[in-house]
């Protein structure tokens, strides 16, 4: 239970108490009734000069508490030979009777009362502790503040920011971080483009502070890293092209509930931590880690906010068209992640369409104008459905197969219309494809279909993709691991 740097326990009777808890205030006639029967040793959390009678040991930096697992108080332990041989906690007469041999304690006290909790497990105290007394596993480089430095400036002129303010990554912070997933501190979880920089489980535990979340976030940011720094996304790609695209992460499962992810009413909006600051962790992984700076290797004309981070969750427990992960083979029920090379999204607006076969021609409609109407089975695109659009496929009992072929029958044009200079406009697709007698818009498994939105309003998304396929970027999705 102690390691060797522990404060040692006394032979004889132990007490952890503190003022401030009335267990440890009504026991103390049975202090004095064990004081004056032997050896008795009583550690005091938050005032040395409490109990008074009998004296106690200043314990309010809570090293013996820390070492020797004090979570409740009172705690009454016998030590022999320098070990702990029995503990109770809180007060029951005949608990303490049979730890110390001595009957007819507190005769004038209730029989039992629980104790209180210890301020060596205190929310607010526990992380310093556990950096003071618990040894540090971390090994990442420290850097030295000077008092009068204020801090957040000084990480916004280190450049370590993504243009808005980041959390000082104190040692505490970071091992509570730690505290999210099971995966050792130490293991590789990616290697980092541009620079190639193996990236360990805590320096995205460090990132994932910088960007706010929390330690229950953490398997998800180590997942998106993991599927994000891979040669079939081909994060360098994102990072280099002149296009205005970032990771788009799009989360499905039970877990993404469990840590509070926003699916519904401005799914894509502001306002929701976790959605927020997962995708931010990522960005800022690249960013601090990778080299992937704006105005060196990120070279986007633009640039879009799904740079800074673009992450949401899908409605999987409420769609009636089953999930993107489950779309990219992930079992239903399961958590994972699917990461895209994506813009920012694009509205879509058909409030008068009441059958599958209206609706369907009109997203096709916009689906055409992806990137350009004359450009063809280049850029993948995610449909991101509203509910109230989902529910017309739905009522009508349409499959996400169905609705994503009567959509992509609408998305076929004669090659005279889509070759360069046709309809007076340079851009398109080579002459070659001119006597084609019908061209698809996207590429087989290219246009895919995504679930969230507010139950008002009949809108959906578009959220435009790079050049997709072995030369750009293709989608991937995998399991969360915790």
């Amino acid at each position: 239970m102690s390691d060797e740097s522990a404060p040692a326990l006394p032979d004889g009777l132990v007490v952890v108490v503190k003022r401030e808890c009335e267990t440890c205030v009504t026991v103390v006639p049975v202090l004095r009734q064990l004081a004056a029967a032997g050896e008795l040793h009583v550690y005091s959390q938050d005032d040395p000069e409490f109990p008074g009678d009998p004296a106690a040991i200043d314990d309010t930096d809570l090293a013996l508490s820390w070492h020797h697992d004090i979570e409740t108080v009172p705690t009454l332990i016998r030590v022999e030979d320098g070990v702990e041989v029995d503990r109770t906690v809180g007060w029951s007469r005949a608990a303490w009777e049979a730890l110390t041999g001595i009957d007819g304690l507190g005769p004038d006290l209730p029989v039992m009362r629980p104790g209180c909790g210890s301020r060596s497990v205190d929310p607010d105290l526990v992380d310093s502790l556990r950096v003071r007394y618990g040894g540090s596993a971390l090994a990442a480089r420290r850097i030295e503040v000077a008092e009068a430095e204020d801090v957040m400036e000084m990480m916004f002129a280190r450049g370590w920011t993504d243009g808005l303010p980041v959390v000082p990554p104190t040692e505490e912070r970071v091992m509570a971080m730690l505290d999210g997933t099971s995966r050792a501190p130490g293991e590789i979880v990616a290697t980092i483009p541009p620079d190639l920089v193996d990236i360990t489980v805590e320096k995205v535990a460090i990132s994932a502070v910088m960007a706010g979340c929390k330690p229950e976030y953490l398997p998800w940011v180590l997942t998106a890293v993991e599927a994000a720094c891979n040669d079939e996304f081909n994060m360098h790609g994102v990072l280099c092209t002149t296009m205005p695209v970032g990771p788009v992460i799009v989360c499905s499962g039970p877990g993404t509930r469990a840590i509070g992810m926003n699916s519904g009413g401005n799914v894509l909006g502001q306002g929701n931590r976790a959605n927020l600051t997962i995708g931010r962790a990522l960005q800022l992984v690249v960013r601090n880690f990778g080299g992937g700076v704006p105005g060196d290797i990120d070279r986007a004309t633009h640039g879009s906010p799904s740079k800074i981070s673009f992450c949401f969750a899908e409605a999987d427990d409420t769609s009636p068209i089953g999930t993107l992960a489950g779309e990219h083979g992930i079992e239903p029920g399961t958590d994972a992640i699917t990461i895209f090379a994506g813009e920012g999204p694009h509205g879509f607006v058909d409030q008068l369409s009441r059958t599958p076969e209206s609706l369907a021609k009109s997203m096709a409609m916009k689906l055409q104008s992806v990137q350009h109407p004359k450009l063809i089975m280049i850029f993948d695109t995610i449909l991101l459905m509203g509910p109230e659009h989902a529910r017309v496929y739905a009522e009508a009992g349409w499959s996400r197969e169905q609705i994503v072929a009567a959509i992509s029958e609408h998305l076929n044009s004669p090659g005279s219309d889509l070759v360069r200079g046709a309809h007076g406009v340079a851009e398109g697709v080579p002459e070659a494809f001119g006597s084609a007698e019908s061209l698809p818009k996207f590429r087989p498994g290219g246009l895919m279909l995504a679930f969230a939105g507010g139950g008002a309003g009949l809108f959906s998304q578009v959220i435009a993709g790079w050049a997709s396929g072995d030369k750009g970027s293709k989608p991937v999705t995998r399991a969360v691991r915790y």
